[in-house]
């Protein structure tokens, strides 16, 4: 791609670069304002682009990648000392890598591949790179002479930058203090290293000034400081407590401040370039949103980002809470120090990732609040804190295991999230952010975690002898964002408009229908007398009682409840599991519970009477007992043959009992294959097998239904899009999950070739003993086309990946990580929603198994109880039709229906459209949207062709009303004509006896 203009051409700053000031503390309003911001819109992916002139980077820095430790005349640094001295910290060597250095002597051996790694720079296609130079290499005693091989080495590198058109931004210091100013002057505890840091940037300055536009002074003086001189965990390792960590960073910004002025004074009319600071922080969020939280929070970022940041953009002082709470241990800036100190930073430039944030960020600095990942918050934070700064981001990235090689999708992920967040920053917030820089550009040493981790866009093989040097998924992800400037809106992801066809049909579930038997006062046949005079009660009279009656549907109230509320949603269909154990105690026909059967059998009827079509699962998988009859769980459930049989003789009773009122039947709903052993799916694929030709062969012509099996189909997408190891990853999820149960039924009567494949290679390899049953050829042919449709039940996407991150969501049975994109909207239990992934399922079965009819059985979402106005369900069921509507209209997916997840919290808590609350139902926000959408039969446009469906030739809305009440009426209607036919004998016959006595 053609290279980005020169960087000092895009920023336009004021020369002088001591305009910067405002007033501290109005960033305390942050957390106030981000609580505030509507839910769900302010978390949903920002598909935008970035200013037109945005900057785009990598960075290194020179310990991490260069090696060549001795070569050059290199002297020695202290890192080099403390690397040698012992393994930092907390390091571990990834396995195996036996070749692989302890710290940085060889690391990446930037040094000897220049060439390499600026071919990398050009093939990302970036406007800059930040690195660093060794102090120690160019000075190799800390202080004049210095080393023409130093000077050499990045004159090469910078000639080589300026032919790619990539311009430079460069480090004087990232943590490589040369060993001998630390050993002959106790390294930056004291106050002669200022001079010393001046006189190198003056080398720097003179020998590459006229190439460089942008210098940053020190890298993360927060880490050097307190970790070099208060804790020791990083070099030099001096353990002198906060008295010698504050007083480093005191020392730190007086020689930060001096050559800021240097360059000022003496450079900066000739080579017209900037000078920052690059400081790190983490971000914080308070445990509750009180005031004191708040006000800890705002202190945590006082003790480490405003400590070095408020002296330099504000004041030239500490911050209060600093002086507050440290009283003596914090040294005082003269009046003239403050003002030498203050405005000496031409932008702002941050850095922020897994360098400090949850790595090196001191636990006491926290102040019992909350660590975040917020870059976004930070930004916003630092714009209202100082002033609002131009802001680079000259460091920003996350990290994968060290092991990890080439399909870094955890890495993708964090940069997709750090870049989204900056570019919301700058839209939404009006921060203004003019580049991002990637870290790193390669793998190389990690500081104290050594070679245990991976931070670069290009892989490293450590052990080979030229250190390889490959692109992984990542860098192919950046090169691509750069091209496009961001993330621009796709056709894809724009929402349509359209309408389904008429007889769509429009429903919900509920797992199982509360089933409630109790009587109705009109079937008690006791006689009662009111006592009105004492006790006000109903005194039962001993031994007078009533005929007994025959019971009536309407004599259960429970499911007049149901009906009314099912009305008020205008749903055509209603779909809900039987319980075989209640019809079926023993698990066979020896003893029916006929009440049950009763019960179920008035339900569907009066479903029917409201023109609500029932959608009825004989068997649902549930926690206890698997959803059996105890006896079957107890005799090996699913694993035993004599189940199929139990199942088919169930099958049949419900076919004939209540198949005269149910049209739309399926023999098992959701289940759940992760759990599911392969003797036992093949049992129950024969159990629906035969169930579905019992009503093939003796109940389908009579009762004119249809009947097939609901699969749980999530959607599997590979995590690096780039990767064909990711590909065939999600095809062998997608095959395991659903193909095992899909294809002998939907495709060729087996199971799926690529789970054969799979089991036999890693049973002959791993010794596992993964038995994959055989079916006959007379079984393949009794299970094949068992169906009428296809229903799956669709809730969210997950991200597979080949390689192996997080041990603990690994799956070595079928060697896939599960991850998760972290920009994605989660609910409240974390799953993803993700709309896009329905329409993918619903083009897969089509592509898997043809133009078979398809109804999405189950979609749905959980909330957050205490969210009243139920947001997050309304975008949820909003999107996914509008999928489901783009698979019908543009991918000719034969779609006949869906079914929202779930009727109400009572049955199935927080996926409910109702909310159950002391014994009452109130309708949410999303059942009123799911009503709008159903009464629309999609989302119509102006644009959108009037299609009259026979339900809508209804001339007027009372219509309707009378069509759903005629029973009601009827009753109503003979009431009225009774009380007139009395009323006329009434007057009749008193005008007879009138007569007569006269």
């Amino acid at each position: 791609m053609t290279p980005a203009a020169p960087l000092h051409l895009l920023l336009l700053c004021l020369l002088s670069g001591r305009r910067l000031r405002g007033e501290p503390g109005q960033g305390a309003g942050t957390w106030a304002r981000f609580a505030r911001l509507p839910y769900p819109e302010d978390e949903l992916f920002l598909y935008d682009t970035f200013p037109a002139g945005f900057l785009w980077g990598a960075g290194s820095a020179a310990y991490q990648a260069e090696g060549g430790w001795r070569q050059g005349g290199k002297g020695a640094s202290v890192w080099d000392t403390f690397a040698h001295r012992a393994a930092p910290a907390g390091a571990r060597q990834p396995q195996p890598l036996p070749s692989a250095p302890a710290g940085g002597d060889v690391a990446s051996d930037s040094y000897n591949n220049l060439f390499r790694d600026t071919e990398g720079l050009r093939r990302l296609g970036v406007s800059h790179y930040r690195f660093s130079l060794s102090w120690a290499r160019l000075l190799p005693n800390g202080t004049a002479p210095p080393s023409p091989a130093g000077l050499a080495h990045y004159g090469r590198l910078l000639a080589r930058l300026r032919q790619l058109g990539v311009e430079p931004v460069v480090t004087l210091y990232h943590w490589d203090l040369p060993q001998r100013l630390q050993d002959a002057y106790g390294g930056w505890a004291s106050p002669t290293l200022a001079e010393l840091f001046r006189d190198y940037a003056g080398l720097c300055f003179k020998h590459f000034g006229g190439q460089v536009r942008y210098w940053l002074t020190i890298d993360n003086p927060y880490v050097v400081a307190w970790h070099g001189y208060a804790t020791g965990r990083l070099p030099p390792g001096v353990k002198g407590g906060p008295p010698l960590g504050y007083r480093a960073a005191h020392n730190l910004l007086q020689a930060h401040a001096k050559v800021w002025h240097l360059y000022n004074d003496h450079f900066r009319p000739a080579q017209g370039g900037q000078v920052s600071i690059a400081l790190s922080s983490h971000w914080i969020k308070p445990q509750a949103m009180t005031e004191q939280d708040i006000q800890e929070c705002q202190k945590s970022l006082d003790f480490v980002l405003g400590w070095f940041a408020k002296p330099i953009f504000i004041d030239g002082d500490y911050p209060q809470s600093m002086k507050s709470n440290l009283s003596s241990l914090l040294p005082e800036f003269s009046d003239a120090e403050k003002k030498y100190i203050k405005g000496t930073a031409d932008f702002f430039a941050l850095s922020f990732g897994a360098t400090l944030s949850f790595q090196l960020l001191d636990s006491q600095m926290k102040f019992h609040q909350l660590e975040s990942l917020s870059l976004r918050q930070l930004l916003y934070w630092i714009s209202r804190e100082y002033n609002k700064p131009k802001i680079f981001i000259v460091e920003n990235s996350w990290f994968v295991s060290g092991s990890t090689k080439r399909d870094d999708a955890k890495y993708i992920y964090y940069l997709k999230k750090f870049i989204m967040e900056t570019l919301k920053a700058i839209r939404y917030d009006e921060v203004d952010v003019f580049g991002y820089t990637v870290w790193s550009l390669m793998d190389g040493f990690e500081w104290h975690r050594g070679y245990s981790i991976r931070r670069g866009l290009f892989y490293v093989d450590f052990q080979s002898h030229d250190k390889k040097f490959l692109p992984k998924s990542s860098a192919l992800f950046y090169q691509k964002l750069i091209e496009r400037n961001g993330f621009p809106p796709l056709p894809e992801n724009q929402p349509i408009a359209g309408k389904f066809p008429c007889d769509f049909a429009w429903g919900i579930v509920d797992n199982y229908v509360q089933v409630d038997t109790t009587p109705t006062q009109f079937l008690d046949t006791n006689v009662y007398v009111w006592d009105v005079h004492h006790t006000k009660k109903l005194i039962k009279v001993d031994g007078v009682a009533t005929p007994k009656r025959k019971r009536h549907c309407v004599d259960f109230a429970a499911i007049r409840l149901q009906i009314s509320l099912l009305q008020e949603m205008h749903v055509t269909h209603f779909h809900f599991s039987l319980k075989w154990s209640l019809i079926l105690p023993l698990g066979n026909l020896s003893q029916i519970n006929h009440t049950f059967l009763h019960y179920y059998q008035c339900f569907v009827s009066e479903l029917l009477r409201v023109n609500i079509t029932p959608v009825v699962a004989l068997w649902q998988p549930m926690a206890e007992n698997q959803g059996l009859p105890d006896v079957l769980a107890r005799y090996g459930a699913w694993e035993n043959p004599e189940t199929v049989q139990a199942f088919v003789e169930y099958a049949k009773l419900c076919f004939k009992s209540l198949g005269h009122h149910v049209k739309f039947w399926i023999t098992m709903n959701e289940p759940y294959v992760r759990n599911l052993t392969y003797s036992a799916g093949h049992n129950l694929l024969k159990a629906h097998a035969k169930a579905w030709h019992v009503y093939d062969k003796e109940f389908r012509r009579s009762q004119k239904g249809k009947i097939s099996i609901a699969l749980q189909a999530d959607w599997v997408e590979p995590a690096c899009p780039f990767s064909k190891n990711d590909q065939e990853v999600a095809d062998r999820v997608l095959e395991f999950d659903i193909g095992w149960l899909a294809e002998p039924i939907f495709g060729n009567g087996d199971y799926p070739h690529v789970m054969r494949e799979w089991l036999h290679q890693r049973n002959s390899i791993d010794l596992y003993n993964f038995h994959l049953p055989y079916f006959s050829e007379e079984e393949k042919k009794l299970i094949q086309g068992s169906f009428d449709f296809f229903a799956l039940s669709h809730y969210t996407t997950i991200l597979v990946d080949s390689e192996k991150e997080d041990a603990l969501k690994y799956d070595h049975y079928l060697q896939v990580q599960m991850i998760k994109d972290i920009t994605w909207l989660n609910s409240p239990s974390r799953a993803a929603v993700v709309p896009w992934g329905l329409r993918k399922m619903l083009k897969w079965v089509k592509s898997k198994y043809g133009d078979v009819p398809v109804y999405i059985t189950a979609n749905g979402i959980d909330d957050d109880q205490n969210m009243v106005q139920d947001k997050l369900r309304v975008y949820y069921i909003q999107n996914y039709i509008n999928e489901a509507l783009k698979a019908y209209t543009l991918d000719n997916v034969n779609l006949r229906g869906y079914f929202v997840y779930s009727f109400n919290d009572r049955t199935a808590p927080k996926y409910g459209l109702y909310r159950y609350i002391a014994n009452q139902y109130e309708p949410k926000p999303s059942m009123k949207h799911y009503r709008g959408i159903i009464d629309n039969n999609g989302f119509p446009s102006s644009e959108t062709p009037d299609r009259l469906c026979p339900e809508m030739l209804v001339l007027c809305p009372e219509c309707n009303l009378f069509q759903t009440r005629k029973s009601l009426l009827a009753f109503i209607s003979f009431i009225f004509f009774a009380f007139i036919v009395t009323v006329f004998f009434i007057i009749y016959y008193s005008r007879r006896v009138e007569r007569r006595y006269k």
